[in-house]
Formats: C-alpha cells, sequence, structure tokens
C-alpha cells in the first residue's frame, strides 16, 4: 500500500502533502447462488461475504474493473 502522505522536495527541504484517495463503497445487494465461479471470486476479493454487507475500498482501476464485472450484483457509492 501507499502512504497516505507524499514527500516533494521544495527549495531545499522536504514537506509532506497530503494525498488523498477517493473511496468507494460496495454492498452486495444481489445473491450469488447461480452465478459463475468468476463472479463469486471476484466477490469474495472485494470483501463480500453476505448481502446488504458493505466494505470501503480506495477507487482505483483495478477496483474499478472488479466492480464493473459484478455490476448486476453490487452497488456502488462515492464516499
Amino acid at each position: 500500500m501507499l502512504p497516505s502522505f507524499v514527500e516533494k522536495q521544495s527549495k531545499s527541504c522536504w514537506v509532506k502533502e497530503a494525498h488523498t484517495m477517493a473511496k468507494l463503497q460496495i454492498t452486495l445487494v444481489r445473491s450469488l447462488i447461480g452465478r459463475n465461479e468468476k463472479q463469486r471470486a471476484t466477490v469474495e476479493s472485494l470483501g463480500l461475504r453476505k448481502i446488504r454487507q458493505s466494505v470501503v475500498l480506495n477507487d482505483n482501476p483495478a477496483i474499478r474493473g472488479m466492480v464493473n464485472h459484478v455490476s448486476h450484483l453490487v452497488k456502488v457509492e462515492e464516499v
């Protein structure tokens, strides 16, 4: 994981700047019964196990790709 700050050199002194990353709240809203193994594995890798369970994850292309793969099973909100 990346640190929550980024160090930059500014005129011979180091300055720590806050690095805020967007967050996504992902909620499982549909059952996994009858879904194929790839979809089940994707939902599990997002950290979801039960219906109406929510997780908050960093917004990055990998997470967006997983959410896109199971978009019919989850609800996504920006936090």
